[in-house]
């Protein structure tokens, strides 16, 4: 017998659809026709082909962005995904200690960026900062305005605060759905605490942590609000990312047709490099 398709279930997606035109491939279609025209004002514009994105791609102060994203996303997840998963094994299974422990680790994300970023500036202040004081206190020449290196060290401690939470849930979520079987089988075996890790719980994980490492990935890869608010993209372009760079293209210089270009070849990277870790991730899980 034939399946038969209810082609009217089009007609509840549609709205969704709609949508989405509006909110995203619309905005979408006019960054493409602005990152192949030039505009002097008067809303004349020129034909500027693939000018833009030539100039981006032998543009240092590009590739400078670049590196900064690169390494600041490759310090976050050396650090959250250990940290979050270290976490998520301490936390109880069981009792009063689990609601509180979960509403806990919430409360980071249930903060928007924009407030986050403000914590960490006042937070950090040698004057009236709880941390720039202590450190100052204590002798250390701590300065995230004028150091470069303080001012990374204060942004990435402030990614961790905010965001290894998110992991943190994810990799717990993972651990409760294992079978009480799986450990009474492993304790029978005599298993030891790391083998119970390496081949009951980690596997068990892999979903939520190629989540986890998916979705880390692309907010520290793009992000924008937590180190504009602290820094400034400062001292000097120390901490100016690839989003903050941007949006100074754009807004600040008004250099509409590069600063297009510059989004286009962003969201592309940002596309290109999630694709290599979901195919990288998903295939050693199949070879597993």
């Amino acid at each position: 017998m034939e399946k038969t398709w209810n082609n009217k279930a089009w007609f509840m997606v549609l709205p969704v659809l709609v949508l989405v035109a509006f909110s995203a491939v619309i905005p979408l279609m006019t960054v493409v026709n602005y990152s192949v025209q030039d505009t002097f004002g008067g809303n004349q514009f020129f034909w500027a082909g693939a000018e833009w994105f030539e100039e981006m791609l032998h543009s240092d102060r590009f590739w400078a962005a670049m590196g900064r994203n690169l390494i600041f996303s490759a310090i976050i997840l050396a650090i959250q995904i250990p940290l979050g998963i270290f976490i998520a094994l301490n936390m109880p299974r069981k009792g009063w200690g689990v609601p509180v422990c979960l509403v806990l680790m919430a409360l980071p994300l249930l903060i928007p960026w924009n407030v986050v970023g403000t914590i960490w500036q006042v937070f950090g202040r040698i004057d009236i900062g709880l941390l720039g004081y202590t450190l100052h206190a204590l002798g250390f020449d701590y300065n995230y305005v004028n150091d470069p290196f303080d001012a990374w060290v204060t942004v990435i401690i402030m990614d961790v605060w905010h965001w290894t939470s998110l992991v943190v849930l994810l990799c717990y979520a993972g651990l409760v759905s294992i079978p009480d079987a799986f450990y009474q089988a492993a304790k029978i075996d005599g298993a030891s605490r790391w083998a119970v890790f390496r081949y009951i719980q980690l596997p068990k994980m892999q979903r939520v942590l190629l989540i986890a490492v998916l979705l880390r990935f692309m907010d520290s890869f793009m992000i924008y609000t937590e180190p504009f608010v602290v820094t400034g993209g400062g001292p000097g372009n120390s901490t100016t990312f690839l989003s903050i760079d941007l949006v100074k293209m754009a807004v600040g210089q008004f250099d509409l047709g590069p600063a297009a270009a510059m989004s286009i070849i962003y969201f592309l990277i940002v596309l290109l490099l999630s694709w290599v870790f979901y195919t990288v991730m998903t295939n050693y899980d199949v070879e597993k």
